[in-house]
């Protein structure tokens, strides 16, 4: 009998393989780092085989650990880092290139050729997003352009393309043999490519960019009770389980948090950080800088929309100072350094190393520290690095309560980052709303299990997933209202340090 439902999650940084049972608890997980390749200043690139080989040891350890049966598994789900592009031999599974990752810059001069004619929102009525490095569209003309022999592969027909999600579901649903190219709505709204009202690709936007449509993924629902495909038995599981559920990290973490009532938000705090207002069956234009995007379809009901605020930099900002300047060997010391100061010491740290994503879209920022004096030491820096976090959260937060007329109350957290109390307080401080953490705080995994289980009947509706979220903490505002738009002001004022930096 399948008592549980699992969900491969294949994020920026890493990737993990969750088990859930009906009640959403976490029965089992296992989780692997990848290299994150810089080839040169500004490009950021993975490899996808090390990813569907990491994918494939995640599941068979996490089914090791607690001795689940496969057999027991009733779904299985996928959600993954967004607009990271992946273009493949369907006949040997072998990419033609790494992976560019949705932080790289190389399709600046692509982004702004294309803004010549129209500007930066030249496509924004159709797919809700300006032109951007962040988007999949530019990083695949990239690669056609770039790579030899790749354009000649796609027109006949031989090359495929993906996000880490479609990339994920064609290898577990058996790859070369036959494996499912499929995406889901909420992926395919990140790719510049689909038009928002016919939740399909647009062909006059595949022609401007130089795209042959036969190398697109299938557009499928979130949630699919038709199933996407089924995991072979030669693959990591042994046997034949449906592959029904797929969701971009963020919605799945939308879809986590049961935010299904149009109003509602959460703040995911992963690598980057990513805010979500779901806006119901209707897409909402922007005219502060968000993203109008898909938030999930579940089967054959309406799509639901999202508002959507995307910071390119947070949590890779901790991963920075670990790795490149080795301020500390592990990511959770930075509470420790942090704390051991009162405040910052007068200096911010802007974080644009991509450029600036929501609600700015300055291709041309970079990273400053400003304020510093002799004073300053590393901990004023740690500091001041989770307090980036918490400003470009205030500032997203802002334009989405300027697009959406909703003045938010409360928000609903998840991600790694939310077990640093340091920074959840000072969120709550300098956004001046409770902040709230639920007992499954890492509801990326979650979502795209929900999503697999409601496909195949595992949980009867919305309601029943409901009934599973639970508030874990909460953190009221402490700060004084002067203060704390004191610090904004500095805030916005070390922002327009950035600009203009590349020209």
């Amino acid at each position: 009998m399948a008592r549980y439902i699992a969900a491969v999650d294949q994020g920026t940084t890493s990737t993990r393989f969750m088990v859930f049972d009906h009640s959403g608890r976490v029965v089992s997980l296992h989780q692997l780092e990848h290299e994150q390749i810089y080839p040169q200043p500004g490009w950021v690139e993975h490899n996808p085989m090390e990813i569907w080989e990491r994918t494939q040891q995640v599941i068979r350890v996490a089914l090791q650990k607690n001795g689940i049966d496969p057999n027991e598994i009733a779904a299985i789900g996928v959600t993954n880092q967004r607009e990271t592009t992946v273009v493949w031999d369907k006949k040997t599974g072998k990419p033609y290139y790494n992976a560019i990752v949705w932080q790289c810059t190389r399709t600046k001069d692509i982004c702004e050729e294309l803004a010549r004619e129209g500007g930066q929102d030249r496509f924004r009525p159709k797919t809700g997003l300006p032109l951007a490095t962040y988007f999949s569209g530019p990083k695949i003309q990239w690669i056609l352009d770039n790579v030899p022999g790749v354009r000649a592969a796609a027109e006949r027909g031989d090359a495929l393309f993906g996000t880490i999600d479609t990339w994920v579901i064609w290898w577990l649903t058996g790859g070369p043999e036959g494996g499912a190219h499929v995406t889901d709505v909420s992926n395919a709204s990140r790719t510049m490519l689909m038009n928002l009202e016919t939740l399909d690709w647009d062909p006059e936007i595949l022609e401007v960019l130089g795209i042959p449509r036969p190398m697109l993924p299938e557009i499928r629902p979130s949630s699919d009770p038709k199933i996407y495909g089924y995991t072979p038995k030669d693959g990591p599981f042994g046997i034949s389980i449906p592959v029904c559920g797929d969701l971009g990290d963020q919605q799945a973490a939308l879809v986590g948090q049961t935010s299904f009532n149009p109003g509602e938000a959460k703040n995911t705090y992963g690598t980057g950080c990513f805010m979500l207002l779901n806006t119901g069956t209707t897409p909402v234009p922007s005219k502060s800088g968000l993203l109008t995007t898909l938030g999930y379809q579940f089967g054959d009901a309406p799509a639901v929309y999202c508002l959507e605020g995307s910071i390119a930099i947070t949590g890779a900002l901790v991963q920075w100072l670990r790795d490149n300047l080795r301020f500390f060997d592990f990511s959770k010391h930075i509470e420790d350094y942090a704390r051991s100061v009162p405040d910052s010491g007068g200096i911010y740290f802007v974080p644009a190393f991509s450029g600036l994503f929501a609600p700015y879209w300055r291709l041309d920022a970079r990273g400053v520290i400003v304020g510093l004096t002799r004073y300053i030491t590393k901990a004023h820096i740690c500091r001041a690095a989770l307090e980036a976090t918490a400003y470009q959260t205030r500032e997203v937060l802002d334009a989405m309560e300027k697009d959406s007329g909703v003045r938010l109350t409360a928000l609903k957290v998840d991600g790694g980052m939310v077990f640093n109390e340091l920074l959840m307080q000072f969120q709550a401080d300098i956004l001046g709303v409770p902040v709230i953490r639920p007992v499954v705080a890492e509801t990326t995994s979650l979502g795209a299990a929900y999503a697999a289980g409601l496909a195949v009947g595992f949980w009867s509706g919305l309601d029943d997933l409901r009934r599973n979220w639970a508030v874990d903490k909460v953190w009221e505002p402490q700060m004084d209202p002067e203060t704390r738009e004191r610090l904004y002001r500095g805030w916005r004022k070390a922002v327009e340090r950035t600009f203009g930096w590349v020209e």
